[in-house]
Formats: C-alpha cells, structure tokens, sequence
C-alpha cells in the first residue's frame, strides 16, 4: 500500500469495496476526533478529515483555519487556505492577531490537524526542504501557521501520505515545527503535548506528550509490526498489543465520496 493508489479492498459488511489510501487515511484520521471540539485544520486531508468527523464521530465540533476562519462550514470543499469558500456560512472570520494571538494562544484549540513532509521520534516537523538545506533536493511550502499551532494546541495530530524512511526519519533534513521537547530544551515551557498521533498508510503511532517517543499502536487491515518498523527510520518501538485499524464502512466512504469530496479535490 503506496501513494495515492488502491489501498486494496475493505469488507464493510457486506461486498468487498475498493479503497484508496487517500480515503483510508481520512477516514481512520476523521475518527481520532471524536469527542473533540475545537481542530484547526489545515489544508488537504486534514481537511477531508475533519468534514468527515462533522458528519460522523463530532457533529459539533469547530473547525478553523488559518486564514482567520472561524467556525466554518463551507458549502463544499476549500482548494486554498484563502479560497471565498470558507467564509461562507462561517461563525466568524477574525483578523491575524486576533486568532493567533487570542484563539491559538488563549487556548481555545483542542486539536491542530497538520501535514509533513517529514516526522521525527518526538514529533518535530519538517515541510520546508529535502535534503541539504543549503542546495534541496525539494522546496516545500514552509510553516505556514504551523509553528504557533504546535505551541499552543492542546495536542496536534498528524496526517501523511507516505511512510517511509525518509519521511519517518531519524534526523530531520529541516526542522520547521519545532515540538514541545524542543522548546524545553530552550527554556521554554510549551502549552501543550505537541503531536500525539500520526496517522500514516501503514497505521497509527502515537504519544502521550513531552519526553515520549511516538510508537506504533495499530496497523491498517493487512499491514504487520515488521513492515512499519522497516518503513521507519528509527528504531520504532510498538505496544504491548496493537490493534488493527477497522476498515472504513460502506457509508463512512459514501460520505467522504459524494458529501465531503464529490469534485475529487483532495480524494485521488
């Protein structure tokens, strides 16, 4: 299970339904929500995902952007963080100090749902360059809001297309998103628990705040232990017992597929 493909077949109960790792992904990634009340999405899956949980597992739940959305509930899915769309129907859309430096930092986020391109064991993020800084191999989009949404989240989860080596890596090429272990180590106290879970192509990892590694605690239908600690970079450890993801339902794909993402924004 690679990319953007078929993630292979899912049996909700009924006939086999071909699945893709996209949707996979949203779905397993749309139900970490559930009892939660305030996510501040990013753009892509954690999208998907969060649309996903308003309609299942957290119908009440608030979902902000950073381009100072709150409360959105757009008619159909944003291509950008500043398309026209998400206004639309929104509770309110404050101003750039006003949400991050009174929404984020009054601890008003239960949840910062965000994109790497690369992880490390404690939860530090890179979305900026592969490879030598100096002379990258790959330029990527940068922070954005993410930085502030570590720091001050009351947890972040994490999404990711790929697991690989190099995007579970030992040693990040670049830390853009410094997580809270970082910030002790330079004298600063953190808000909160920074990521604690991931949610890959392979599984789950997860953490429970400062001073723990990321672990694996479920494998996707199919996947075992030894094939996720071969597409990490560093020595992953396990849980005692790791579950195995329930496979997305016929109706959890019904709704990803013709309410949250009809026009294929995101879904591949």
């Amino acid at each position: 299970m690679r990319g953007h493909g078929r993630a292979g077949p899912v049996d909700g109960g009924g006939s086999a339904v071909p699945v893709t790792s996209s949707e996979l992904l949203s779905v397993v990634a749309s139900r970490e929500l559930a009892g939660r009340r305030t996510v501040f999405a990013g753009i892509g899956l954690p999208t998907l995902a969060a649309e996903l949980a308003r309609l299942t597992v957290a119908p009440g739940i608030d979902v902000v952007y950073e381009s100072g959305v709150c409360g959105a509930h757009p008619s159909h899915l944003p291509e950008t963080i500043a398309d026209a769309v998400l206004i639309t129907g929104a509770e309110a859309v404050v101003s750039m100090p006003a949400l991050f430096g009174s929404v984020l930092q009054g601890g008003h986020i239960d949840v910062g749902f965000l994109g790497a391109a690369q992880i490390d064991r404690w939860g530090n993020l890179n979305t900026s360059v592969i490879g030598d800084p100096c002379r990258p191999s790959v330029r990527l989009p940068g922070s954005g809001g993410a930085v502030e949404v570590m720091a001050n989240a009351r947890e972040v989860f994490v999404v990711m297309r790929r697991h690989t080596p190099r995007s579970f890596a030992a040693a990040l090429d670049f830390c853009t998103t410094p997580g809270p272990d970082r910030a002790l180590a330079d004298g600063i106290r953190p808000l909160g628990a920074g990521v604690t879970r991931v949610v890959t192509e392979l599984g789950v990892l997860a953490r429970e705040g400062v001073g723990d590694e990321l672990r694996l605690v479920a494998v996707h239908p199919g996947v075992t232990v030894e094939q996720v600690r071969a597409a990490t970079g560093w020595e992953l450890e396990a849980a005692d017992r790791v579950a195995t993801t329930a496979p997305p339902t016929p109706a959890e794909l019904r709704l990803l597929r013709d309410d949250v993402d009809p026009n294929r924004v995101y879904l591949r």
